[in-house]
């Protein structure tokens, strides 16, 4: 089923989360603690996204497991970053293993992943797919349901919509058409920062230096608190909202607290 983090705040390194953490991404990717019935180990690829200067973010992907990887612990401890995504593949079965399956996705200045697994895949969302452009289909990452996914969504932030209302009206889409789907997404552009927890674990832990939101904690500290199922986290200007992804817009004053600067 993947797991994924991702950071927002004043500039650090991404390989104490991916590399020396208790529980780091390196951790998860051979003993994860909360897949929930979808696999035991995520080797099938990696990927960090991070930005570094400009509007648009890099990214180094591998289809290798994480733990095979000679290059990424260096080019990770060489980085300083205010924002990046990491992610770590189970890939489903009947869906390729290879590098452009692998998250982060990108598009512009966004940075995506998607924690889960579309059921039914693929009869249930080719509504939804039909529904895109041909060349959007024609030009998919990977034939798979994250790819697929990750259209989906850059079709509705190209199309204008707020990003909240994008995520959300996208899972509730994908949950009517595919009942049962785990649908936890992470999104970025650098400034915010969502992420989903749909019927899959997702964890939030703030610092004064920055919120880091993951699939399963990185440390067993008290500082990390659980995001209830069905929610979304938003991380924006030092503030983190807890919003019902269910009614997301009718939820003016959401569960929040306010990051120390």
């Amino acid at each position: 089923m993947c797991r994924h983090l991702a950071y927002l705040g004043a500039p650090c390194s991404p390989a104490g989360f991916l590399f020396h953490a208790p529980h780091s991404l390196l951790v998860q990717s051979y003993a994860p603690a909360d897949m929930r019935g979808g696999g035991s180990v995520n080797a099938d690829g990696f990927g960090l996204g991070w930005y570094a200067g400009g509007p648009e973010p890099l990214r180094y992907r591998r289809v290798a497991p994480l733990w095979t990887d000679d290059a990424l612990p260096a080019i990770a401890g060489s980085v300083r970053t205010h924002a990046f995504v990491a992610a770590i593949r189970n890939g489903t079965t009947g869906m390729p293993v290879m590098e452009q399956a692998c998250a982060p996705f990108t598009d512009g200045r966004w940075l995506f992943s998607h924690n889960g697994v579309v059921r039914g895949w693929p009869e249930s969302v080719a509504e939804l797919a039909s529904k895109l452009p041909v060349t959007d289909l024609l030009t998919l990452d990977a034939p798979t349901d994250s790819a697929l996914l990750w259209a989906l969504l850059r079709d509705r932030l190209r199309a204008g919509e707020e990003p909240l209302e994008a995520v959300a009206e996208l899972v509730l889409a994908v949950e009517r058409a595919a009942p049962g789907s785990r649908l936890n997404l992470l999104l970025t552009d650098g400034a915010s920062l969502l992420a989903t927890a749909w019927t899959h674990s997702l964890a939030v832990c703030e610092t004064a230096e920055g919120v880091l939101v993951a699939s399963e904690p990185g440390d067993p500290g008290p500082h990390w608190r659980p995001v209830p199922d069905r929610h979304a986290v938003r991380v924006a200007g030092g503030i983190v909202e807890f919003l019902s992804l269910e009614s997301p817009l009718e939820n003016p004053e959401p569960d929040r607290s306010t990051r120390a600067s």
